[in-house]
């Protein structure tokens, strides 16, 4: 079989690309822009296309799988139903691939690569030999997104947006919460945890949902679902080798899954003790200058508290100094009220122009002089509006950082690029 995959340098795609590639099958894809991902994807065989006009899209090709990205009338998509190519999302491709197995699906608003990276982690050193997807780049995955293991267990991290998720057929959830996001695809929390309830509902009648039962909404949708309930709060909070709560937390998920799966929680513990973060989660890029450099995809409130936390408990004596990118504008608006009392734990706030990941839903944007000023008295915290990214950095090494700062580069989008940046 042919497959094409339009968006394949996503995090998820590029997973699923190198999964059906490990199987045998002959895989292509285009992206808008190149990046270390592509190059893996270069190394392991699959051939990648820089141009998404339409032009890469071989006659010859069974199978278009397409990133949530790509919209309905982009040219892959159009040309694919002009010639009769099967298409779909990249979540029903996910959903394929693993219909067979004993799926193990980890979901909630926030904190889902981290909890997958550490199950796999347990997983794999309990000799459960799992196949992988997980939404960033882990160590114990030797750098990558995913892995094809030989047993019929597959743990994979389920996405919410658009109800994506409802695609899979788990046997066990692990969630983490359900605080709210993505309310261009949700009319109203109502919706959006309905959403998590229908998700349960695929469960088979003896399926497993682990959760927080100090959690109201989660346990109460949890509850809901009339499959087995194990709460994760009946399990000691584990050590691990990454600061803060909220990643002790997503640890108690895991215990409750070795518990479920049969194993030894001495063993699970020594695992997770182990764990020491993943790509873009309070990822320590360096040192410069006596500055530690960290990059963190923290987009939501209730993220950048944890994060901000955990970096106040990790570096309690140093000056914390945040850039934070706001991720969409409707996102920036509709959780406004709750990113205004979200940096207490930072000294320094800079605040970049809001990235625009989804220009063509937008309707209205947010005027980002008036969002920093809020910020800084709802957060108590210096903040400072950056512009854009180069402004940003030109502002950090000009007048605001020194030795002995840490820098937290935190948000969803290009973000990434200044961590960088700041580390050459």
């Amino acid at each position: 079989m042919n497959i094409f995959c339009s968006g394949i340098g996503g995090i998820g795609l590029s997973a699923y690309a190198s999964l059906q590639k490990a199987a045998g099958y002959t895989v292509a894809g285009s992206d808008r822009s190149d990046s270390a991902l592509l190059q893996s994807l270069r190394e392991q065989g699959i051939e990648i296309s820089l141009k998404q006009d339409g032009s890469a899209l071989p006659d010859a090709c069974d199978l278009l799988v397409y990133s949530e990205a790509i919209p309905a009338d982009a040219p892959e998509r159009k040309r694919a139903r002009e010639l009769g190519i099967r298409s779909i999302s990249y979540f029903q491709g996910l959903g394929e691939i693993s219909k067979d197995f004993f799926v193990v699906a980890v979901c909630g608003t926030h904190g889902k690569s981290s909890t997958t990276a550490m199950a796999a982690r347990v997983l794999i050193e309990a000799g459960k030999d799992p196949s992988v997807v997980v939404g960033t780049k882990v160590r114990e995955l030797d750098g990558k997104n995913f892995r094809k293991g030989k047993s019929d267990l597959f743990l994979l991290e389920a996405c919410e947006y658009r109800k994506s998720f409802h695609s899979l057929s788990p046997d066990i959830v692990l969630m983490t919460n359900v605080d709210g996001d993505h309310f261009d695809a949700f009319k109203d929390m109502q919706e959006y945890h309905k959403a998590f309830s229908d998700f349960l509902s695929i469960l088979p009648p003896d399926g497993v949902v682990i959760t927080h039962g100090q959690d109201p909404d989660a346990k109460r949708i949890a509850m809901g679902s009339g499959r087995k309930f194990v709460d994760a709060d009946a399990f000691p909070l584990p050590k691990l080798s990454t600061p803060g709560e909220h990643m002790r937390q997503n640890a108690r998920l895991v215990l409750a899954l070795a518990e479920v799966l049969k194993i030894p929680q001495k063993k699970a513990e020594d695992s997770l003790s182990g764990f020491a973060g993943t790509w873009r989660r309070m990822e320590v890029k360096g040192e410069r200058d006596g500055i530690t450099i960290v990059d963190d995809y923290a987009h939501h409130p209730k993220e950048i508290r944890a994060t901000l936390a955990a970096m106040r408990e990790a570096y309690p004596e140093r000056r914390i100094v945040c850039v934070f990118q706001p991720h969409t504008h409707d996102r920036t608006l509709k959780l406004y009220d709750d990113f205004l009392v979200s940096f207490k734990d930072a000294d320094v706030l800079i605040v970049p122009d809001v990235y625009d990941a989804r220009h063509d839903i937008e309707t209205a944007t947010v005027d980002l002089p008036r969002f920093v000023k809020d910020i800084a008295t709802g957060s108590d915290v210096k903040a400072i509006e950056g512009h854009t990214l180069s402004e940003t950095e030109k502002m950090l090494w000009g007048a605001i950082l020194k030795s002995g700062d840490v820098l937290v580069c935190m948000g969803a989008g290009d973000i990434t690029q200044l961590a960088g940046r700041m580390m050459s």
